[in-house]
């Protein structure tokens, strides 16, 4: 069986062009010529055209190439096994590409425009994208959501920082609220719970008091959000919930 080298370009995704070049090297020299003088090209030479095509994509020039097919002390399982170490490196590579632009494009999507340096400054061991899929899976279509994003695009690190100081403070208050016995329902739960309202409406979106409620909802539900809250105090993540519904429902009755 032998083919033209029309039909080997279009098996192989080639120019005949190429294919002349290749010959005229002596990189691919067909095996057979027609009683026309016409180039044929035997199974034998598409499997050597593979192989050129395979160091070419991987970014040899044709000299080296035509040395590693040439090559003497090689048998078709050397080549395999070559081919094999070299795309398993090529893919490693282009993996850690990947992940180095998905990395990037998360945080462009959330908006955190820091260094890793920076980042791990400002957030310390917390991933600020660990979530980042998933609310815009959950919010994405939303002014909320889209507000966000066009805040926080534009944050530097000392805002980032700033930021976190402020949930810091607001946490180690509220923390010693609960530790305290003050019940979730009183003035000063209450008055934690419209800060917390606050700073979501003043460094992310305009959030209403049932967008709150909502919130407070997801940090009871969602165990991870359960977890962070109850983590700066035991039954924190409860007691926000109700202090957050009982704020609603004292701004509603005004």
């Amino acid at each position: 069986m032998s083919y033209s080298v029309g039909q080997v370009a279009g098996f192989a995704g080639v120019t005949v062009r190429t294919l002349h070049h290749y010959d005229d090297i002596g990189l691919l020299a067909p095996s057979e010529r027609s009683h026309a003088g016409h180039r044929r090209y035997s199974d034998a030479d598409l499997d050597r055209l593979q192989r050129i095509l395979f160091y070419r994509e991987l970014g040899f020039p044709l000299d080296e190439v035509a040395a590693l097919l040439d090559d003497p002390d090689a048998d078709p399982r050397a080549h395999l096994r070559r081919q094999h170490a070299l795309l398993t490196a090529r893919i490693e590579k282009l993996q850690k590409m990947a992940a180095a632009v998905e990395h990037a494009m998360e945080a462009r999507r959330m908006g955190i425009n820091l260094t890793p340096e920076e980042r791990f400054e400002v957030f310390g061991d917390h991933d600020p994208e660990q979530y980042a899929e998933e609310a815009e899976q959950r919010w994405g279509g939303t002014e909320a959501y889209a507000e966000s994003q066009r805040r926080t695009a534009a944050y530097t690190k000392d805002d980032w920082k700033r930021m976190q100081a402020e949930v810091a403070a607001w946490a180690e208050r509220y923390g010693a609220l609960v530790a305290a016995g003050e019940p979730p329902t009183g003035e000063a739960a209450m008055e934690l719970a419209e800060e917390h309202r606050q700073h979501i409406c003043r460094w992310f979106y305009a959030c209403s008091y049932e967008m709150h409620e909502g919130l407070g909802e997801m940090y009871v539900s969602d165990e991870r959000f359960k977890a962070h809250y109850d983590s700066m105090s035991p039954g924190l993540a409860e007691h926000l919930r109700t202090a957050i519904k009982a704020n609603a429902a004292r701004h509603s009755s005004r």
